[in-house]
């Protein structure tokens, strides 16, 4: 079955590394996870002061809400991940967790903004992802 999902690089916009520029999307279902942050599944936040740490646990939060709408990464053409007092080192830490869920690509569409600050103080980090279903 063809891709619903094509994602793209033009050669008229730099190189991108773990990310598409272009994201364009047949599916007629889709699915918007709310932005997910380091908290259990008891609600317990997990990694306080480790950006790695917390960015596993949004990850593997990820996994699981997109399992509970039937797809998974693979589906993924939207992220927007959001990192509290964002740094080189702390793009670098969440980009190596990313990579251990995203494979080696194509990558979806991506955005990584800095922040002062989350709804909890403890939270470091916290994305947000759109799938297709179809």
């Amino acid at each position: 079955m063809p891709s619903k999902i094509d994602l793209l690089n033009p050669a008229s916009l730099s190189p991108p590394t773990g990310y598409s520029h272009l994201a364009i999307v047949k599916a007629e279902r889709q699915v918007h996870v709310s932005g997910q942050v380091a908290y259990d599944p008891m609600g317990k936040v997990v990694g306080e002061g480790d950006i790695a740490a917390q960015a596993e646990q949004v990850y593997a939060n990820l996994a699981a809400a997109l399992a509970a709408a039937g797809t998974d990464f693979t589906k993924v053409f939207k992220l927007v991940t959001y990192v509290v007092d964002l740094s080189t080192e702390k793009a670098v830490a969440v980009r190596k967790v990313r990579m251990k869920y995203l494979g080696d690509g194509p990558y979806p569409a991506s955005t990584m903004v800095g922040v002062t600050a989350l709804v909890d103080p403890r939270l470091l980090i916290e994305i947000e992802a759109i799938a297709a279903l179809d």
